[in-house]
């Protein structure tokens, strides 16, 4: 097994991983893959192996895998399904970057549901998302003005979101919690689909966001960065 961890091989633009070259289709640029215990979403707390590919088009204010932006090694996708079954874990989340970026995300995640995988895509909200095979949970962010990213989503994707799929809204503060809850009563704001609201780190208080979401009685849930409370803000864990 050839185990890819952190920032691996030679240097690649972000605009190659938006529209790569044939060969793409086939392959994939993986920033760094490693067994974690899943931090946020719906599959929080169980052990997980996190694929994180290269590439983003957006660049939110809090980001913190920026070092996915650009470098990555090239991977054919059957090695990649490969490497992560040898971890022995049966939950998969494909990140980034942004995964939906390259093209060959769901030729990935189709190999990952044949080897018996549970896969999760932890996607930006601006990508279509009709690609992704049946049986892939969909982890949507929605980009508050906070991010600096407001207006990426597309709303078109609201359609493609199924029961089991999660919206995700990272607030700063007060004014994005408001903008969320605005979303959320909203037609047509993907009432299928779980919503997680977590308080961007360092910059909001967890106590202060659930304090919030009591208040206005929103059915949502609050979450904080497991993974950060257990390991700080390191990477590869």
């Amino acid at each position: 097994m050839t185990q890819v961890r952190r920032t691996a091989g030679a240097g690649a633009s972000s605009g190659a991983a938006r529209y790569p070259a044939r060969a793409a289709f086939k392959t994939l640029l993986v920033n760094e893959m490693y067994p974690a215990i899943q931090g946020e979403g719906p599959e929080q707390g169980y052990p997980t192996v996190l694929v994180r590919l290269t590439g983003c088009n957006l660049r939110c204010g809090y980001c913190d895998s920026a070092h996915a932006y650009y470098r990555g090694s090239r991977r054919a996708i059957g090695d990649v399904a490969a490497d992560v079954a040898a971890f022995g874990i049966r939950r998969v989340l494909v990140t980034g970057g942004e995964p939906l970026a390259q093209s060959g995300t769901p030729a990935l995640c189709r190999a990952l549901l044949r080897r018996g995988h549970a896969v999760s895509v932890e996607t930006n909200g601006s990508y279509d998302l009709s690609a992704l095979p049946r049986g892939v949970r969909k982890v949507v962010d929605v980009k508050t003005p906070g991010s600096g990213e407001e207006g990426s989503f597309d709303a078109g994707i609201l359609g493609q979101i199924s029961r089991g799929d999660v919206l995700k809204f990272v607030c700063t503060g007060r004014e994005d919690y408001l903008w969320a809850r605005r979303f959320l009563e909203g037609p047509g704001s993907g009432r299928r689909a779980g919503v997680v609201l977590m308080p961007a780190w360092s910059e909001l208080e967890a106590r202060d966001l659930a304090r919030w979401v009591l208040e206005d009685r929103l059915p949502v849930r609050v979450q904080v960065q497991l993974h950060k409370l257990l390991w700080g803000e390191r990477r590869g864990v």
